[in-house]
């Protein structure tokens, strides 16, 4: 495969770099877009909802999903109906827990309950996907995020993790599998090969896959070469 249009899985851009997002929301393969708070204070926002806004003037034709950032289960849900408010393409994203281990699965069927486009996140454990797949409204549009680059963070492997998730959402037909923290162009693959629809890719990993997916390696092997010799004689190292 030699370019990221032939995927028949959906990449989401992951990110709250703005100048970034408006310029990947225009590419063909990116079908949608996900932040959540980490990004934004990485990124620097301020006001929450102001750089939301902002971007929704402009992404308004593929999917975009916001995050709630109050550790109150009771809170979650005002601002889950203020987010999902903001346009027809937001998914409102909701943890499966808050930090104290409270469960969000009475506000997840609560809300799917009012017609609530949701991104149920930070799932890492097949027991939270078959809470979830019994909890989301199977009339709405809905995302399943597993937390595969998580989990192989730990040393295990999230193939048969994902693959078990698959089957569990069988009976919600607007449910979506999403693959979550993406750490390399391989992932996009694997979550292909392990059935996710989506799969969300950070902007620096979208970039890499469109400049060196189908490259030779052999002719890469050769580029890296020049890259040492450039960057030794750049540095002005002598022996």
């Amino acid at each position: 495969m030699k370019s990221l249009t032939e995927l028949k899985i959906q990449i989401y851009a992951d990110g709250a770099d703005k100048a970034g997002i408006l310029d990947l929301y225009a590419k063909p393969y990116v079908k949608g877009l996900t932040t959540n708070p980490s990004l934004m204070k990485k990124a620097g926002v301020k006001n929450y909802e102001a750089f939301a806004k902002d971007i929704l003037q402009t992404v308004t034709a593929k999917p975009i999903s916001l995050e709630v950032f109050t550790d109150d289960v009771a809170d979650m849900k005002r601002q889950a109906l203020m987010i999902t408010s903001w346009g027809r393409n937001v998914y409102t994203k909701i943890p499966i827990t808050n930090s104290k281990g409270e469960s969000c699965l009475p506000l997840i069927k609560e809300l799917g309950a009012q017609g609530v486009k949701l991104n149920v996140t930070a799932l890492l454990t097949v027991k939270q996907v078959e809470g979830v797949a019994a909890a989301l409204n199977p009339a709405v549009p809905s995302v399943v995020s597993v937390f595969a680059g998580r989990i192989a963070d730990t040393g295990v492997d999230p193939m048969p993790i994902v693959r078990a998730c698959v089957p569990l959402l069988a009976g919600q037909p607007k449910a979506e599998l999403l693959w979550a923290s993406t750490r390399e162009v391989l992932n996009i693959f694997q979550a292909q090969e392990a059935g996710c629809k989506i799969i969300t890719v950070p902007h620096d990993i979208i970039a890499k896959a469109a400049k060196m997916l189908g490259m030779d390696l052999t002719e890469l092997s050769l580029d890296t070469v020049k890259g040492f010799l450039k960057d030794s004689t750049d540095a002005g190292f002598k022996l």
